[in-house]
């Protein structure tokens, strides 16, 4: 019995991002073995069972996907106060939108140019469905839901977000109503729905408990029925990924900070930013980096009336970072699961869905893997047991936490470039802070 409970321990225990990549490790190797020494029926017996543990995780995820929507989207959209959506707020908000938006592009673009797949067409028999063709009249009407339970049914994505934004907004207006009745009823909505989001947040540390065991299993599979080959395409999309970080960070950040500031105070800028920079790197955690995001937006000199606003909302809604990893990801997926990649009205869904999505991802690590499971499922690739693109899926998360390093780092960054470009451009920031 002391030996079970030491080994509960030393796995609860043992940090979960090297637990996922030795699940990777072993799988790979378990996979390569089983392929190299079975076949046939043998091997197909074998693969079962590991096939079986590999969907449990892949149907809890499922489970938990609309639930940490609406929970999390109502909570975020009613807990900015309309007075706080002022000149600044609403800049702020807009800002963070468009950062993220071309963050997809950017994303989209580095998997067009990188074109990372893999050959893993023999998991099995099931073929995929893909989103058809339609005008960008009817993907944008398709957004606004006519009736909410069936969309949640039927697991529609886009007209689920619209919804609890909306849902979100008008509970922030009532929220704030000097009638006590209406105020008290609001209040006992939004505690619903963040009891809800806390709820699911818990279910979701649990259920990462088991990812290690559930990626050891789906990786064995696709090792043990595509052999080695499979390893490059992980190293191809990690390249893939960095090099849209850094593109990023020169075409959308810089440009922002130069237009605001000119030349002079980019170096003085730059040496305060790299404290979050790092720290979010280490920590993969945009709210675990929030001290040192405001101590630097403080040595900046803007005002705190902005970043007190800003940079707890840019935690939750701003994540360059994860889009441009939502957009070589879902590239990666979509070679590999239809051999070709996305039409341009699909494009226009990943930009609106990760987008609109990054309002509800939570600041915390591994958010992104969610957010990857919505944008999948808005273009037709639903990450189903057995399939393709659950076989895909799993090498991604093999290799999350070391996107995620990066993704973080760039969210955060991108937090306090908003906030101070914003700040300047209102006159809010002080100046002599900045030159010195």
């Amino acid at each position: 019995m002391g030996n079970k409970s030491s080994l509960l321990s030393w796995y609860f225990n043992f940090n979960l991002l090297y637990r996922i990549l030795i699940g990777l490790i072993l799988g790979a190797v378990l996979g390569i073995v089983l392929g190299m020494s079975m076949e046939g029926e043998a091997l197909q017996g074998v693969l079962a069972w590991f096939s079986f543990f590999g969907n449990i995780f892949v149907r809890l995820l499922n489970m938990i996907m609309i639930p940490i929507i609406l929970s999390t989207l109502v909570v975020g959209a009613s807990s900015v106060s309309p007075a706080q959506l002022g000149k600044v707020g609403i800049r702020i908000i807009i800002l963070y939108l468009l950062t993220s938006a071309f963050a997809v592009g950017i994303g989209l673009m580095m998997g067009g140019i990188f074109r990372p797949t893999a050959d893993i067409t023999a998991l099995t028999s099931e073929v995929v469905r893909e989103a058809t063709r339609t005008s960008m009249f009817d993907i944008l009407l398709n957004v606004i839901p006519t009736n909410i339970i069936g969309s949640i049914v039927n697991v529609q994505v886009l007209p689920i977000i619209f919804f609890a934004l909306v849902f979100g907004l008008a509970l922030s207006y009532l929220r704030m109503s000097s009638d006590t009745r209406v105020k008290n009823a609001a209040e006992a909505v939004y505690n619903l729905f963040d009891g809800l989001a806390e709820i699911i947040m818990k279910m979701i540390k649990g259920i990462m408990q088991y990812a290690p065991i559930g990626v050891l299993g789906l990786i064995t599979v696709v090792f043990a029925t595509n052999g080695p080959r499979v390893v490059g395409v992980l190293g191809i999309i990690v390249v893939a990924c960095f090099v849209g970080y850094a593109l990023h960070v020169i075409f959308v950040y810089l440009l922002l900070l130069l237009k605001a500031f000119g030349k002079i105070n980019i170096g003085r800028f730059l040496r305060d930013a790299k404290d979050p920079f790092f720290t979010g790197f280490v920590t993969r955690s945009s709210n675990g980096t929030l001290p040192v995001t405001i101590e630097a937006a403080e040595n900046l000199g803007v005002k705190k009336d902005v970043y007190s606003f800003s940079l707890p909302l840019g935690a939750t809604i701003n994540m360059d970072g994860t889009a441009i990893y939502l957009g070589v990801a879902a590239t990666f997926i979509a070679l590999t699961a239809w051999g070709h990649g996305f039409n341009a009205s699909q494009i226009g869904i990943i930009i609106m869905t990760a987008t609109l999505a990054s309002i509800g991802s939570a600041g915390i690590p591994g958010a992104g893997a969610i957010m990857l499971l919505m944008v999948l499922e808005t273009v037709g690739l639903p990450v189903q047991a057995g399939t393709v693109v659950a076989g895909a899926y799993a090498m991604i998360l093999g290799i999350d936490s070391l996107l995620d390093m990066g993704r973080t780092a760039l969210n955060v960054s991108g937090d306090l470039t908003v906030t101070t470009v914003v700040a300047k451009k209102m006159n809010l920031v002080d100046l002599s802070k900045l030159e010195s």
